[in-house]
Parts: structure tokens; C-alpha cells; sequence
């Protein structure tokens, strides 16, 4: 169990508790991963210039979707 704690399947589980429903959680979480995703770069895997670029645009298309 401890091996696969950090897994998305897990970490979605353990973000669905705090809702009252199965039905809000998902719709939730559908929504909040394709965010999360967006601005969550693997830093890991790409250089700081990258990341910087990449964070940059995250947050320009960010402007851009809130500003509507």
C-alpha cells in the first residue's frame, strides 16, 4: 500500500472525501486535473529557462481564461 500511495488513482481518492458527493468530486476533480495539469511541469525533466518559459505561458493562457 505504501508503494503506490503517491499513485493518481490514490491521491484522487483522497481528495474525493471531502466532498458530499461522489458526483461533485468528480466533476471537481475532472476540471481541477486538466488545471493542475497545466501548471504542474515535471521540473525534474527539463531545465530552468524551460520551466520558466513554460510557467510563464501557463500563466498567460491563465490571464486569458479568467480575464472571459
Amino acid at each position: 500500500r505504501a508503494e503506490v500511495s503517491h499513485q493518481p488513482t490514490r491521491r484522487r481518492e483522497r481528495q474525493q472525501i471531502r466532498f458530499k458527493s461522489p458526483g461533485s468530486a468528480q466533476r471537481f476533480l475532472a476540471s481541477h486535473s486538466a488545471i493542475s495539469n497545466h501548471f504542474n511541469v515535471q521540473r525534474h525533466l527539463i531545465s530552468r529557462r524551460t520551466l520558466k518559459v513554460l510557467r510563464s505561458t501557463a500563466m498567460a493562457d491563465w490571464r486569458e481564461i479568467v480575464a472571459v
